[in-house]
């Protein structure tokens, strides 16, 4: 894989600040200022991710502090109601986290990201220890693998596997992360299947594919077309 980034561990931040259960409110916010983040992972006594504090979580203190009741005598939503007057991490605190695991594929940390609607995951092992932190940018330097290293590994990974190295020379090029496919292929079947792995290899934005098949021969059967456009009868 050319040491091309797959894996959240590939990309993850190792070094993360996180809070306890009974960290304080202003302690929190203090925090997030300093290391310059939304969101914090709250862990146990034993050090394990229970949790994450964000600022949404942090906001119904302010949105509720000087709250009038409306004419029905609502105060909004029962949760928000119980943030604005938590003070620590383990009442503000979303739990269960949210977290990823560090040999997670990275497609599959962005599936999770947009199906929770969250930016950031907490990464753990199995024992739920907490071992870095995935951003969204993070799960995005992928795309900012070079051209020539997609290309290698296109030409080595798919190609070459599902073709054969000695078969009929096809072409790779790669610009600015898409790639484009050429060239004739007796195993047609296989084109579909192509495409589908150039778009998995890592730091690919499309693929473009233009191969096709044989061209065909005007003794293979009647009506089709000969060298000339022409057909027979």
């Amino acid at each position: 894989m050319n040491g091309s980034p797959t894996v959240v561990d590939d990309v993850m931040t190792h070094r993360v600040v996180a809070l306890r259960t009974g960290a304080a409110f202003k302690d929190i916010v203090r925090t997030m200022r300093e290391w310059g983040v939304s969101a914090l992972p709250v862990l146990d006594d034993d050090g394990r991710v229970v949790g994450v504090v964000s600022e949404a979580d942090l906001l119904p203190k302010e949105e509720y502090n000087e709250h009038v009741p409306g004419r029905h005598g609502q105060v909004g939503d029962t949760a928000d109601v119980h943030k604005a007057n938590a003070v620590t991490a383990g009442e503000l605190m979303s739990t269960p986290a949210v977290t990823v695991a560090p040999g997670v594929a990275l497609a599959r940390a962005a599936r999770i990201m947009a199906r929770t609607r969250v930016k950031r995951l907490p990464v753990v092992d199995r024992e739920g220890f907490l071992k870095g932190i995935v951003s969204r940018s993070d799960l995005l330097k992928v795309f900012l693998r070079d051209d020539a290293d997609i290309a290698e590994e296109v030409r080595c990974e798919v190609v070459a596997r599902l073709f054969g190295a000695h078969a009929e020379p096809l072409g790779v090029e790669v610009r600015d992360g898409v790639v484009t496919l050429t060239g004739r292929t007796h195993r047609t079947a296989l084109i579909p299947l192509a495409t589908h792995l150039a778009r998995t290899v890592p730091g690919v934005v499309d693929v473009r594919c233009e191969l096709t098949g044989p061209p065909r021969h005007p003794d293979l059967g009647p009506g089709l077309p000969d060298a000339h456009g022409s057909a027979l009868a």
